[in-house]
């Protein structure tokens, strides 16, 4: 029962990811009015050889640390968003009025009317937006691997706050100092792709239990690490997303001269964000550090009682013998 509900979780979150991908593909192929951009697919069209490799080598229907179903999801998706706001960029227009055969197909069909109707730059926003809840709910849905309900929930609250911080990036390119600047637009997107690399990765913001860190339970060895997960998790979200984030919104407000009071909110929220991360992580390796010298200590200690316990043993052998030595010379003499 527990491998036939992995097995629809699994083909209901790839279904959910392929219909976006499908959505967002074809979407640039009306825009480009070029059929060739269907090529776009194969990352979701792989989905389907992914989710079966998935389920043969793995024990609960997902890989530990790294998501190639997302992973492929994402390779078809930033493409298709580059091409987008590329293309709303070039067009200098708020409204485009070149639609594609595709779209003059869909507005004969009543439910789909008022979405052909949109102008590019909503259909590239709504696809920008629902790209991000869509990575949320198809993590919430795909099967937990050997994650607990408790690290689900906090690495989905996690998705939520850096999906939101993400969107802001595409506030930028509306400004009007540069909105019509080539390469804002493209390091933007750049670092938009960049950051949404977080997602493949499954690295949760949990400690482990305290019972796991009994000196006496195994050998130190075994509990030696650089970092805990925790840290390498803030360091991927400092180096992945806040990190850049703040130098790009630094160069908008000192050389475009981007100075509005939306701009110095979020990079003083960015400055923020980064020192205390910074911090988080000085916090959690000075405690990591600590856990590993108790464990040297309390392995130094075992290691010495051990000695004590062989040489008193020793000594007790030693006075048997003695011992037995004694009563056989008396037996002699007698």
């Amino acid at each position: 029962m527990c491998s036939l509900l992995n097995i629809l979780l699994a083909l209901l979150s790839r279904f959910l990811f392929a219909a976006h991908g499908v959505v967002t593909v074809w979407r640039v192929v009306a825009v480009k009015d070029e059929p060739l951009y269907w090529l776009l697919l194969t990352g979701v069209a792989l989905l389907g050889v992914e989710m079966a490799v998935t389920l043969k080598c793995t024990r609960n229907a997902e890989w530990k640390w790294f998501s190639p179903m997302v992973f492929l999801y994402l390779s078809t998706v930033i493409p298709s968003i580059w091409f987008l706001e590329l293309s709303l960029l070039q067009s200098k227009l708020p409204i485009n009025n070149s639609s594609g055969p595709e779209l003059h197909l869909l507005a004969h069909i009543p439910i789909t009317a008022g979405i052909v109707d949109l102008d590019p730059e909503n259909w590239v926003a709504g696809l920008e937006q629902t790209m991000l809840i869509v990575l949320v709910l198809g993590r919430w849905l795909m099967p937990k691997g050997d994650m607990s309900r408790d690290q689900l929930s906090q690495l989905l609250m996690v998705y939520v706050g850096l999906g939101a911080d993400i969107l802001d990036i595409f506030d930028t390119f509306r400004e009007p100092e540069v909105k019509t600047n080539w390469a804002v637009v493209i390091i933007g997107l750049s670092i938009f792709s960049w950051a949404l690399m977080q997602f493949p990765l499954v690295l949760t913001q949990t400690r482990p239990s305290k019972g796991s860190h009994l000196c006496c339970s195994a050998s130190p060895s075994s509990f030696v690490s650089c970092c805990s997960s925790e840290v390498w998790s803030l360091l991927l979200t400092v180096g992945l997303q806040d990190g850049p984030f703040l130098l790009f919104r630094l160069y908008l407000m000192m050389r475009e001269q981007v100075l509005n009071q939306l701009m110095i909110f979020f990079t003083c929220k960015n400055i923020l964000i980064v020192l205390l991360e910074l911090y988080r992580i000085f916090v959690v390796q000075c405690k990591h550090q600590a856990e590993e010298s108790g464990l040297e200590r309390c392995a130094a200690r075992v290691l010495r009682c051990a000695s004590q316990r062989g040489s008193k043993e020793e000594e007790e052998e030693t006075e048997t013998g003695g011992e037995e030595c004694c009563h056989t010379d008396t037996g002699g003499g007698d």
